[in-house]
């Protein structure tokens, strides 16, 4: 598992035992990359792959790695995150959790819908689980 940033807002220890203990729950593995990007380097994936011209928290992308694994890309903005995190009212350690899990689901294969009834989705559920098992 690579995991790369310039300032990384959690412990590295911290992310990988995040992303393995959702690959191991989900019985799954896959080759795994995790970058923190600033805003503008978001902006710019997000214009890229998206085609929305903003900064966003996460984005994820499944790829196939050697021999047909599973990998993927997983990029997380500290900075949109700090500001959900105020939003929320919550610590920035659970919102930076919350993203790399949520990233790891989308490599899986887990989506969810825009919008309001995104947070009522199975993707969602299943992620605020593995939330509250990893505080």
């Amino acid at each position: 598992m690579l995991v790369q940033g310039r300032h990384l807002p959690l412990s590295k220890a911290a992310i990988v035992r995040t992303a393995q203990t959702v690959l191991r729950r989900e019985r799954r593995q896959a080759i795994l990359s995790l970058t923190f990007v600033g805003r503008d380097r978001m902006r710019a994936l997000n214009t890229r792959w998206k085609r929305r011209s903003e900064s966003t928290d996460v984005l994820a992308f499944a790829l196939a790695g050697p021999d047909g694994a599973l990998a993927g890309d997983v990029y997380i903005c500290r900075s949109v995150a700090q500001r959900e995190a105020r939003v929320r009212r919550i610590p920035l350690r659970q919102e930076l959790t919350r993203l790399v899990v949520h990233g790891v689901l989308h490599v899986l294969g887990y989506d969810h819908p825009d919008g309001p009834e995104r947070e009522a989705s199975a993707m969602w559920q299943r992620q605020e689980r593995y939330v509250r098992m990893l505080r």
